[in-house]
C-alpha cells in the first residue's frame, strides 16, 4: 500500500522542561520512525500510522553532545497520548511514557 493512503492517527506528544535544569537554551528533537523533527516545549500533535507499531524517541542536543533520550514502541492500542521529562542534568536520560 502507498504511504499516502494508509490509515494514520493523531498522537499527542506533552514535553516537559524541569524548571531548574541546568542548561539553556536546548529544544527537544522528536523521532518518529526514525526520522527525527524539530520539537517545542509543551504538547504538540504529531501523525502516525493507524495499524501499525511505530518507535517514537526523544532527544536533546546542546551543540557538543546528545542527552535525554528516551524510546517508546507504540502500538495501536496504545492511548494517543505520550509524556515526555526531560532530565535536569545535561548527561542523563529523559523518561517517556503513555499519558493514561
Amino acid at each position: 500500500m502507498s504511504p499516502d493512503l494508509r490509515p494514520t492517527r493523531r498522537i499527542e506528544f506533552t514535553l516537559h522542561k524541569p524548571w531548574f535544569a541546568l542548561y539553556w537554551r536546548v529544544r527537544p528533537t522528536l523521532v518518529i520512525g526514525g526520522r527525527g523533527q524539530p520539537a517545542q516545549w509543551g504538547i504538540g500533535t504529531w501523525k502516525v500510522p493507524a495499524d501499525e507499531t511505530v518507535v517514537v524517541g526523544v532527544f536533546l542536543f546542546n551543540r557538543v553532545w546528545r542527552f535525554g533520550e528516551a524510546e517508546f514502541a507504540l502500538e495501536p492500542r496504545h492511548p494517543p497520548a505520550l509524556v515526555y521529562r526531560a532530565p535536569a542534568l545535561p548527561f542523563l536520560r529523559g523518561r517517556l511514557r503513555v499519558n493514561a
